[in-house]
């Protein structure tokens, strides 16, 4: 008999989790302020991932070891980010798991699950990317498209709202985002035809407050971007979590590839909104502004990485804005006020576009599209930068990204769309005798400027910045490391024994800083001696 609903395990002997002040929306719009939780996705509203602990630093980073080690048991690519409150770390995994874990021992308080349906349409494993938290209840996502409230101190569930029907092709992975009193979500499911959107529900009830569509129908602005029908098929997946300012009320979320993805002739136009950056009316759903950074896109180059918010100088002025390290290989810079263009500039070997415009319209070179036999295009399919989160360090003044530098072989072939399958018409395939390399960059955000270029053989995952002059980040190899933050340098390593795709996350508790990251199926915590 198949498994229905949701199960919760309180772990033998284990206390309940001590939520002892409520998250208020207050709380998380001065969450860079608290030094000893990390209380979101990007840490703050703004997606820094920054740190401002001091116990670890570029002097003793080489004295960290572990603190503890949790194997969660459950297999699959982990692409988490744990939150931290109190006590507690809140951690999600695949396949609908999550634990609640205590920070002293590692040990598990609770356990949630729920079941996996069959037939779910996924391009990539049935990961889940962590917790959003607002009072004493946690929200996250599950891969068959629904999202649910947990009470945050025994893990029942308090609610459960349907998002859409993942026979359809739907389904859920990005850490929600807290705005107010709403969860916000964004779906997954560009390649196999969906109609992407951005939803708010209430924190409270479960019950939907707005839904952005990232592709428009018939009758709206934008719809003459898109030929034909193409738009009822027209993908704009939503699925890594995006960001907040408070003081213009705007949320900024990047959007997923057309589809499907390397044929474009059944799709003319530039189909907006996809491969852009939206922003938001937080209150209302309604579209504020759009920048679109690969107009008509025929090589999968999704626009989700996190939009992170800025101060930057042009022209000898303060700007309030959003930066983003785009999937089709240039770093991108905008006013988040306006949408308008500020800069771009290519971090890797771009041979589709010979820069970009002042009008912000990629300049394409001739003949770059997917071919039946395959054509050779830099980037490669994953992009200069995917979704790995990033980081900001307000005290270097950089931007930290990782990156997969090198091309690959894009084809095409014709499909036909049918409603719950794959709707992709191509792929890119590796170029024979040229592997892919992957690396982490520093860049000045108001221009772009590379400061540094780590290099590495394999790929690395998520950053985190720290006050203590540090970025730590891992990689497929397995290795947790430290960078010099001004430099580049590596200071410290660790092998995990197990590919990280997760980015790490800061906290102190009884007075120490840790280093959380998961790596495989275990969540490790470091600390110094």
């Amino acid at each position: 008999m198949k498994q229905l609903g949701w199960i919760v395990m309180a772990a033998t002997l284990a206390v309940q989790a001590q939520v002892t002040t409520p998250v208020t929306p207050e709380t998380l719009t001065k969450a860079q302020q608290d030094p000893n939780s990390w209380l979101s996705y990007g840490k703050n509203y703004f997606g820094w991932r920054y740190s401002p602990l001091t116990q670890v630093t570029t002097a003793n980073v080489s004295q960290l070891a572990p603190a503890w080690i949790l194997p969660t048991g459950v297999p699959g690519n982990n692409e988490t980010t744990p939150l931290v409150y109190g006590d507690m770390m809140y951690l999600t995994g695949p396949s609908n798991n999550a634990w609640a874990i205590d920070l002293l021992t590692g040990k598990k308080v609770w356990s949630y699950s729920d079941y996996v349906p069959s037939g779910l349409g996924l391009c990539c494993g049935t990961v889940n990317r962590g917790f959003a938290m607002l009072g004493d209840r946690l929200f996250k996502v599950n891969i068959q498209s629904t999202l649910v409230a947990l009470e945050a101190k025994s893990g029942k569930v308090l609610w459960e709202t349907t998002i859409d029907d993942y026979k359809k092709g739907y389904s859920n992975t990005a850490a929600p985002l807290v705005v107010k009193d709403m969860v916000v979500v964004g779906t997954a499911g560009a390649e196999w035809g969906i109609r992407g959107y951005i939803d708010a529900y209430d924190a409270a009830t479960g019950k939907r407050r707005w839904r952005f569509y990232t592709v428009p129908t018939a009758g709206e602005p934008g719809i003459e971007t898109w030929g034909g029908s193409s738009f009822k098929t027209g993908g704009g997946s939503t699925w890594i979590t995006g960001t907040y300012d408070p003081e213009l009320n705007l949320i900024y979320w990047g959007i997923g590839n057309p589809g499907p993805d390397m044929d474009g002739s059944v799709r003319n136009g530039d189909n907006l909104y996809t491969c852009a950056i939206v922003a938001i009316d937080a209150d209302t759903g309604k579209l504020k502004w759009y920048f679109q950074m690969t107009p008509h896109d025929v090589h999968d180059w999704d626009a989700v990485a996190d939009p992170v918010l800025v101060e930057a100088t042009v022209n000898g002025a303060k700007v309030k804005a959003v930066a983003q390290a785009n999937r089709n290989g240039f770093y991108y810079l905008l006013d988040r006020t306006t949408g308008k263009f500020i800069t771009a500039k290519a971090y890797t070997k771009v041979n589709w576009a010979d820069g970009i415009g002042a009008d912000g319209r990629p300049i394409l070179i001739a003949n770059r599209e997917p071919t039946p036999e395959g054509n050779m295009t830099c980037p490669g399919l994953g992009g200069g930068h995917n979704w790995s989160a990033t980081a900001y360090s307000p005290k270097t003044g950089l931007y930290y990204f990782s990156a997969t530098d090198g091309c690959q072989m894009f084809n095409v072939e014709k499909m036909e769309y049918v409603e719950g399958k794959q709707y992709q018409a191509g792929d890119a395939v590796a170029v024979p005798k040229d592997p892919n390399s992957g690396s982490v960059n520093a860049v000045d955000p108001s221009t772009g400027t590379l400061k540094w270029k780590h290099p590495l053989v394999s790929t690395p995952s998520g950053l985190l910045a720290t006050a203590g002059g540090l970025v730590f980040t891992g990689d497929s190899d397995g290795y947790m490391m430290a960078l010099d933050a001004v430099t580049g340098k590596v200071l410290w390593h660790f092998p995990t024994g197990a590919a990280i795709r997760s980015p790490a996350i800061s906290y102190t508790f009884q007075g120490k800083q840790y280093i959380a990251m998961v790596s495989g199926q275990n969540l490790l915590a470091f600390k110094l001696p």
